[in-house]
């Protein structure tokens, strides 16, 4: 068996890879273009550890079985002809769910605590401590999270919610399949699908909505959830709501939501993920006091490939011993 990663393994992430098949031929090279890896593509695989494939990959790797990949999303492949579904390719969800989580809860923390309108006074070197201020700051004890999308990272976060005494609520595309069947160390998560108060389906977002007092969005970007939160689902929005959106940007209708932040339908929004990246300059949500921005990073942390390194040697131990691989890709759903 060859095995190319199109990123440069620490020695301790090559030992956990090849520990999971002896013998196998590892290829590893950093790869920062579409074009460096259609030439490492071309030396020949069985497998592949990657961010990025080529669309002419079918091509160009015809042995190749089997792609995994290290983002947690897989829109960015499914739209060529990998989409057919004769390679097999996984994700990495369930490794960006500690990052995300405790993200999604410090955006959470900023907005209720008026600590991003406390950093912009520091900024001026202004005293922020009138009445008006300290009367406008919250608890997340006692608020509802909805969480939009209850896959790895939804239930993470729904965890740390928890351990802060908020009520979860959570949107599925099945609500009556309530386990966890990706990868999840334990410990994490929520793999029965015990924690929230309340299941409901994609056709009941408004309801969600109205319940909501916090928003984790989760989703991923496919042709059923593009633009799956818009003008009707946020004129339906709680008053006072805040929103954090570390799924995908389409999933959102951008327009709309800068609207809504505008009028004050949606209190405020915690970003890291937009319609197009980088965001515009002349984008308006720059601008919005009560937006909290971040440039898609929101799953960074130094123990990436730490993690990606243990999913990737479980799949490979299920793939030569012929059993199902975790997280992979249903191109009917996108995900």
């Amino acid at each position: 068996m060859k095995i190319i990663a199109t990123v440069a393994l620490k020695p301790e992430h090559r030992a956990i890879i090849a520990k999971a098949v002896p013998g196998a031929e590892i290829v590893d090279r950093q790869c920062r273009t579409q074009e460096e890896v259609s030439a490492m593509v071309g030396e020949g695989c069985d497998v592949m550890l990657t961010f990025r494939i080529p669309d002419d990959i079918e091509r160009r790797a015809p042995l190749l079985k089997w792609i995994q990949l290290l983002s947690a999303g897989a829109d960015h492949v499914l739209s060529g002809p990998l989409k057919s579904g004769t390679i097999a390719i996984t994700t990495s969800s369930g490794i960006h769910a500690t990052a995300i989580a405790e993200y999604t809860l410090a955006s959470m923390l900023t907005y209720a605590h008026r600590i991003h309108l406390a950093i912009r006074s520091q900024l001026r070197h202004e005293w922020l401590r009138s009445g008006q201020f300290m009367s406008s700051v919250d608890n997340l004890r006692g608020r509802t999270l909805g969480v939009i999308g209850y896959g790895s990272i939804g239930r993470e976060t729904a965890r740390l919610a928890q351990a802060f005494g908020m009520k979860v609520l959570a949107l599925k595309r099945d609500p009556s399949d309530r386990k966890d069947r990706g990868w999840c160390p334990a410990g994490l998560g929520d793999p029965e699908g015990t924690i929230p108060a309340k299941f409901f389906g994609p056709e009941q977002r408004e309801e969600i909505l109205r319940e909501s007092d916090y928003l984790s969005i989760t989703l991923p970007l496919t042709e059923h959830t593009r633009k799956f939160i818009g003008e009707r689902e946020l004129g339906a929005i709680k008053p006072g709501a805040f929103l954090v959106n570390i799924g995908r940007g389409g999933v959102i209708d951008e327009t709309a939501m800068a609207a809504a932040l505008k009028d004050g339908k949606l209190a405020g929004a915690g970003l890291d993920v937009f319609e197009h990246e980088p965001l515009a300059a002349e984008s308006p949500l720059w601008d919005v006091e009560n937006v909290i921005l971040t440039p898609h990073m929101s799953g960074a942390n130094r123990g990436y490939m730490d993690q990606a390194s243990e999913l990737f040697a479980d799949n490979l131990r299920r793939f030569v011993a012929k059993e199902p691989l975790l997280n992979l890709v249903d191109p009917k759903w996108g995900y």
